[in-house]
């Protein structure tokens, strides 16, 4: 979220204050504005996933050009009276609903987000606004007095409503625990800061199923910048209370299951870990770790991830100024083209690089600058640089904010649209605005546009620290394998690649989809009776081979030790024949192998594109540990 700026407190306590407001020149009254945003084509939901691409029903892309209309997760900086608007964000006072409904009417405001292009809202909410009984104040809706009376959920049930009435896709955003602004060391740091994990899921399953009826709600953005707290860094993967792979896994898999199947599953990268001290770890992961484990959801084509990038901020740089700043550059600091390759190695590989494991939309869920009062010439510069690279990219972008307040032209100049307190607008194309000409190249490129064929999906097994079982199918039938961590590919994935040591596995439908029929059935196998007379394969060695006519889909292991196979009936017949490939001593993968790097640090093997994997070999002689050696790979057809 911006602006704001991380300062230590102490050697290794930090917290983040808000800026000064950000002040506009004050000039003549705002005009209406006139906006030059293409016309929003039709689209069709539920949304979902290509590779890269988020589509709607009809398999066209949808391209989310997007604005995050703030206010109802908390502008309230954390000190001071909430009532008083100077100890908000900016002056801004909210009121704990969307900014700008005390000062124009809610149509109004949507109207002008059509105005300026955006085909498609993130919406912030807190979990304390769930629970809030409290009415909001007359002044809070003053230009909207049917919304007197009402709840801040209430007042957000509307402005859901009147957002997808118009056509606008909707994404909710759990933005913070507690209704306040974001982001410091402040109770919001992580998505369990300042409640259970328990509680986080259940009230994401309660907006999950609250907007179930309405299809243009089209996304899940699980928690907002994910960052350390006083003593502790979030991580992605260790299994613990703070990994935020493990969190955002578990709760997708029950939006998805439990809820409401139609959603986008949106996963920000970890904003911050580490101390911002020069000589002290400390960097901005964003989406970095996802190369190394990926997620992988039951309902595959619903996965989005997301990043943040903001001028005052960098790789290494929490953007403090003063205390708690260190000698990192910041984004703007930095050249075109190192920009441009930092973006890319912090988030846009995720969807420039296809047919891999973690391969899936990206979607800058916040970028933005200072307005008419922005005079420095490096902010300026990075705005119109990084702008060229979402255009170049053809990523899909949510502005930070859409809506602020102006007084004569004067105020929080970050927004793209102001109202001032008699509902006068002062708009991004009112002519004195220099992000205009950037933000019309930006919603104006039209992109890859029409349909988007299916593509092969790659799906990373992590058994790391328990069950990883991604067969819808297989959750609703008897655990197969009592004691034993399980992995299965999901529902028309077949396993292709198993690593030697690690536990990691990967899976396709590459070639062919679709190969377990629903009516086919499994069988768990835990010795060699299916290995026929003159077949062995890997000769003094243990092998879970498959029966004739049935393909791996899952696996079980006990520490490092495999313990079964799972094998899929495939209700046909395959060619005879396969051949062993070994990865004991080293990788053995097809050239120009896809799927991407399964197993980071690990021997890994792989079936060709047109092969299933058929078993797993391993052995249990001194000295090993029982870990897989060998896959049987078969062809296909």
């Amino acid at each position: 979220m911006v602006p704001g700026r991380l300062v230590l407190v102490s050697v290794v306590v930090l917290a983040l204050v808000a800026p000064p407001a950000l002040a506009g020149p004050g000039s003549a009254a705002a005009g209406a504005g006139a906006g030059v945003g293409p016309a929003a084509a039709a689209w069709v939901p539920p949304l979902s996933t290509r590779g890269r691409y988020i589509v709607d029903a009809n398999g066209d892309r949808f391209k989310l050009r997007s604005g995050n209309w703030h206010g109802a997760s908390g502008t309230w900086t954390g000190s001071g009276d909430p009532e008083l608007d100077a100890n908000h964000h900016a002056g801004e006072n909210s009121g704990r609903v969307p900014l700008g409904l005390d000062r124009a009417p809610m149509s109004q405001i949507v109207a002008g987000f059509r105005e300026i292009g955006v085909n498609s809202v993130r919406l912030p909410f807190s979990n304390e606004m769930l629970r809030d009984t409290r009415p909001v104040t007359d002044a809070a809706v003053a230009a909207n007095p049917q919304l007197r009376g009402r709840t801040p959920l209430g007042v957000y049930d509307a402005v859901v409503a009147a957002l997808t009435d118009a056509d606008l896709a909707v994404i909710l955003n759990n933005h913070t625990n507690t209704t306040r602004w974001c982001c410091g060391v402040d109770g919001n740091e992580r998505w369990n800061a300042s409640q259970s994990a328990a509680a986080w899921e259940d009230d994401w399953l309660f907006m999950a199923r609250r907007y179930r009826a309405n299809p243009r709600v089209v996304g899940a953005d699980l928690y907002n910048e994910v960052r350390r707290s006083v003593w502790d860094d979030p991580n992605w993967g260790r299994g613990d209370a703070h990994d935020w792979f493990a969190a955002s896994q578990r709760a997708g898999e029950r939006i998805l299951a439990e809820a409401n199947p139609d959603l986008l599953i949106v996963v920000e990268g970890v904003n911050w870990v580490g101390i911002p001290v020069d000589g002290f770890f400390h960097e901005r992961p964003t989406l970095a770790p996802a190369r190394w484990l990926s997620h992988t959801l039951t309902t595959s084509g619903k996965l989005v991830y997301s990043a943040h990038f903001y001028d005052y901020t960098g790789p290494n740089h929490s953007g403090a100024t003063s205390l708690g700043e260190t000698s990192d550059p910041r984004y703007r600091d930095l050249s075109r083209a190192e920009l441009h390759d930092v973006l890319y190695r912090q988030a846009m590989f995720v969807a420039a690089e296809a047919e891999r494991h973690f391969t899936a939309p990206v979607w800058v869920s916040e970028f933005g600058v200072g307005g008419r009062a922005e005079t420095g010439q490096k902010q300026r510069a990075w705005f119109g640089n990084f702008v060229d690279y979402l255009i170049a990219t053809d990523a899909d972008f949510a502005y930070w904010p859409l809506v602020g307040w102006h007084d004569d032209r004067t105020g929080n100049g970050w927004a793209l649209l102001h109202w001032d307190r008699a509902g006068g607008r002062m708009g991004l194309y009112d002519g004195d605005d220099w992000r205009a000409a950037d933000w019309t190249r930006l919603v104006g490129h039209a992109g890859r546009t029409g349909r988007v064929d299916p593509v092969p999906r790659w799906s990373m097994l992590s058994p790391d620290h328990g069950d990883f079982v991604q067969s819808a199918r297989l959750r609703a039938r008897p655990d197969w394998d009592p004691g034993a961590r399980k992995a299965a590919c999901p529902d028309g994935q077949r396993l292709a690649g198993l690593s030697h040591t690690g536990n990691r596995a990967l899976c396709t439908d590459s070639g062919a989809p679709g190969l377990w029929p629903p009516s086919a059935g499994y069988e768990v196998v835990v010795d060699e009776r299916h290995v026929p007379p003159g077949g062995d394969w890997a000769s003094g060695y243990t092998k879970l081979q498959c029966p004739q006519g049935s393909f791996l889909v899952g696996y079980a292991v006990r520490g490092a030790a495999v313990s079964s196979a799972l094998c899929a009936a495939s209700g046909g017949a395959f060619p005879a024949g396969g051949r062993t490939v070994w990865f004991d001593r080293g990788d053995n993968r097809p050239a120009g192998a896809r799927g991407g790097d399964f197993a980071n640090g690990h021997y890994k093997g792989q079936c060709a594109d047109d092969e299933y994997a058929a078993g797993i070999a391993y052995t249990g002689r001194l000295g090993s540990r029982r870990t897989p050696d060998a896959l049987y790979c078969r062809k296909l057809r």
